[in-house]
């Protein structure tokens, strides 16, 4: 009798007591090359574009499944810049499937991201006022569909919802919509830096299938940093002088793409001809060269520069191919532009909603951010502990709402002791930060328009707005380091 032909393993249904059993849990075994050449060699190709990560491709294609096959959902998760979304991408442009993408980290609220992905399924017309609204405008989606296709939903960054207003719910509904909808034409996928038991008590009846990307070793973060260079030979010689100190730092490959650059540069000064092939004598010279320059780098922030949002295809038409990233970086850490006033005033909103009001005074006295000529007498220890008790209260309940004096009061603390050297082709501020205070309203109703704040109703007391930052601390980690602004000091910890 021949043999049946084998169900992938991602099609079983899967109960919360059969989770331990996933595959993600085994080591899995590499599924069969194609027999076909062609298959073979698109292949070969997809795994030499992605260094270090053929275990997570080969896995990742074996839970796919073969076309318009059922699967359960996938929560693919790691650190930062472990090429999570690349390798979805260029899986999806090998196996050339339908999918919609879309990215919680820069759509910034539930509205946007669920027109988003409507808008992908060809509802450009409809619009989210609650999250109920998304659930039946996608059940509606999908009926209209060929029930003999399978489209894949792939939510990137799903732990910045957590920060959300009402995230909670937010990723309840998200992480429960194969339970919801039963609809054996979507698959569902799910990218975050998040570890599964995050997650465990949002997922529905069917746990997901998770699937980890663990760092690049270093001999992969070489073999990544070494593609795509025009003098090999070179560039080698360079990395075997500062890549196992950067390494020692970070990881990411971002990060370190972004710091050795310069130093590359550097390195490459003293020669006159790029094309030769450095002997033992000529590699001493140069170590002695650049090693000034790397003490001085290794203590300096990383600054990754900003990437076009359009190639993140977070909007647009359902895809069949994408174009990739070109190679495993992560997503860039500023992906869109902002004038400084507006980022200094998300900083200030930040700190406000961050910070318990009664510590302004002292953390910008500490830091140097106001002027503290003006002394109070030394708080007595009882009263500075009330004080930590009632700021750890404060902390635990989340982001905190703010008036506008406050947030005007810390922004213009901010802005009175900026350095006068900005940014090339960005406004520079007056003396005491009047240039970057005239336009401080409007900046303000554009961020509220973005939501990055939202206004959280009025005072019962005083009668005026009140506003709560959407931001979480990593964007505005971001956003500071932008501007160069040591946000690290200001932000209260307990």
């Amino acid at each position: 009798m021949g043999k049946q032909p084998k169900t992938p393993e991602s099609a079983r249904r899967k109960t919360r007591s059969t989770s331990s059993d996933s595959p993600a849990h085994t080591p899995s075994k590499p599924s069969a090359s194609p027999k076909t050449p062609e298959l073979s060699s698109s292949l070969n190709q997809l795994l030499s574009s992605l260094p270090g990560r053929k275990p997570q491709i080969l896995d990742l294609i074996r839970f796919l499944g073969p076309l318009n096959a059922p699967c359960l959902p996938l929560l693919l998760y790691g650190n930062a810049s472990t090429g999570k979304t690349s390798t979805v991408l260029k899986v999806f442009e090998h196996l050339n499937r339908p999918f919609v993408y879309a990215s919680c980290r820069s759509c910034h609220n539930p509205r946007i991201l669920f027109e988003s992905v409507l808008s992908q399924l060809g509802s450009s017309q409809k619009r989210c006022k609650k999250m109920s609204d998304f659930f039946n405008y996608l059940k509606e989606a999908l009926a209209e569909r060929n029930k003999e296709e399978v489209i894949y939903l792939i939510f990137d960054s799903i732990e910045s919802v957590r920060s959300w207003d009402n995230g909670s719910k937010v990723l309840s509904l998200m992480l429960t919509l194969y339970d919801k909808l039963q609809s054996d034409g979507l698959g569902l996928i799910y990218i975050s830096r998040s570890t599964p038991d995050v997650y465990l008590l949002r997922f529905g009846t069917f746990q997901p299938i998770d699937l980890c990307f663990p760092d690049y070793t270093f001999e992969e973060t070489h073999s990544i940093l070494m593609r795509n260079q025009a003098y090999t030979k070179l560039y080698s010689s360079f990395l075997s002088v500062v890549l196992r100190p950067f390494t020692r730092v970070t990881r990411r490959i971002d990060e370190l793409a972004s710091a050795l650059d310069p130093l590359y540069k550097k390195y490459c000064e003293p020669l006159t001809d790029l094309t030769i092939i450095p002997n033992e004598a000529m590699k001493r010279r140069l170590c002695d060269y650049i090693w000034p320059h790397v003490t001085a780098s290794l203590n300096q922030t990383f600054m990754i520069p900003p990437r076009a949002l359009t190639e993140k295809g977070s909007t647009g038409v359902i895809k069949r191919q994408h174009s990739g990233f070109g190679n495993v970086t992560g997503l860039s850490e500023m992906d869109f532009h902002m004038s400084v006033s507006a980022k200094y005033l998300l900083i200030s909103a930040f700190l406000a909603s961050r910070n318990p009001a009664t510590l302004d005074a002292a953390l910008f006295d500490s830091t140097g951010g106001c002027d503290g000529r003006k002394r109070k007498r030394k708080s007595s220890q009882s009263v500075i502990d009330k004080k930590n008790t009632r700021a750890e209260e404060m902390l635990t309940k989340g982001p905190g709402t703010f008036p506008m004096e406050r947030l005007l009061a810390i922004f213009q603390c901010i802005t009175s002791v900026l350095e006068e050297d900005f940014p090339l082709n960005e406004e520079k501020p007056l003396e005491n930060g009047i240039g970057m205070m005239s336009d401080v309203l409007l900046q303000l109703s554009t961020l509220c328009n973005s939501s990055f704040l939202c206004k959280s109703g009025n005072c019962p007391l005083e009668g005026s707005v009140r506003y709560r930052s959407m931001i979480d601390e990593d964007m505005a980690l971001k956003v500071a380091r932008s501007v160069n602004f040591p946000l690290s000091n200001y932000v209260y910890r307990r």
